[in-house]
């Protein structure tokens, strides 16, 4: 039963608001519905990631297009995956980046290449909006699409981009706060940004990773965010995402074997965060919902949306994956409730 999970990015989610803590939810999910879609804030975890063929990885605007109907997802066996560096990168950063796709060529098999660097820095700068969120610019969006353009007349099927961030302060309340386990993910805002430019534009797989200098050792690190800080790039996880992700395939284009929204069974999503395009889309096509108490600093809850009677609510991705194997078996899900409530009668 195709089950599409969202869990926004920048937003601070307890579960899926770190460096992949939301990927052993996305598995048991796959196990329960045996076709789980997703995307990258779910799957990545810098050096860490999972494959399995019962996941799919979809870039979030993709994954948007999908829920609306306009965009199908075709499977992939291998995808040549280009990678993009931003020319903001010093040497030795970006040494690092070639390092890991030189090591995923060699030790997983992968098809990377070409390479291209920007002609020009993309300049990303990091803004918090006023909920808490985090997002951020690309100061030069035409050198990243000339770019991706470029790599994708080359040969490239997917993309896999490497922008400078700025580094952020050591002693900065905010990353002490996310370190921790408290705070919200700085970089996520501006990477959804990087990533839905591209998606947009070239309608192929795309995912980004931040390039940064390596932050002083923490020995009071949370475990959610301790995957961030074992390796000198994140970039394996993407590659290694990008590699199988499924083909973007216009409607005019679909074939009977592709994978369709509409045949989506259920939506999974976090409480306070249901105003997505993804889950509204799957709304309006009357797709179960599962709201998972998963808090973040938003607050688009169902009683916020009116949504109270149309959404079953969780209270967690174990539960969540307990409804999915009872949708996918047909069994009413008020049946498995206590007390049973009455049949509604017309008058």
């Amino acid at each position: 039963m195709p089950t599409l999970m969202v869990v926004p990015t920048g937003i601070g989610c307890e579960v899926g608001g770190f460096a992949g803590d939301a990927l052993p939810c996305a598995r048991l999910l796959a196990s329960a519905s045996g076709c789980l879609i997703t995307h990258p804030n779910v799957m990545n975890g810098a050096a860490l990631y999972w494959s399995d063929p019962r996941l799919h990885y979809v870039e979030g605007f993709g994954l948007d297009r999908f829920a609306t109907g306009e965009w199908a997802l075709r499977p992939v066996r291998q995808h040549c995956i280009g990678l993009l560096l931003d020319a903001g990168i010093e040497p030795e950063l970006a040494q690092r980046q070639i390092q890991v796709a030189e090591a995923a060529r060699a030790s997983l098999g992968l098809e990377i290449g070409p390479v291209m660097a920007t002609d020009t820095p993309l300049q990303v700068t990091l803004q918090q909006g006023g909920s808490g969120a985090s997002w951020g610019r690309v100061g030069r969006p035409d050198a990243l699409l000339r770019a991706g353009e470029r790599l994708r007349e080359a040969g490239a099927t997917a993309i896999a981009v490497v922008a400078r961030f700025p580094d952020e302060d050591p002693q900065s309340e905010a990353l002490a706060a996310y370190r921790t386990g408290g705070g919200v993910d700085a970089l996520a805002g501006a990477e959804a940004v990087i990533s839905h430019v591209l998606v947009r534009h070239l309608r192929i797989p795309c995912a980004h990773a931040p390039a940064l200098r390596p932050l002083p050792l923490d020995p009071h690190l949370d475990p959610r965010a301790a995957a961030e800080e074992i390796g000198y790039t994140f970039l394996a996880c993407v590659l290694v995402g990008l590699s199988r992700a499924p083909a973007l395939i216009d409607a005019a284009e679909m074939r009977a074997t592709d994978l369709m929204g509409e045949q989506l069974g259920a939506v999974i999503a976090p409480q306070g965060a249901l105003g997505g395009e993804a889950v509204l889309a799957c709304l309006e096509r009357k797709v179960p919902l599962i709201a998972v108490a998963n808090p973040s600093v938003l607050q688009v809850t169902p009683a916020a949306l009116g949504l109270e009677e149309r959404v079953l609510q969780v209270a967690s991705y174990a539960e969540a994956a307990g409804m999915v194997i009872a949708l996918r078996e047909g069994l009413a899900p008020a049946a498995l409730m206590r007390p049973v409530s009455p049949l509604k009668r017309l008058s």
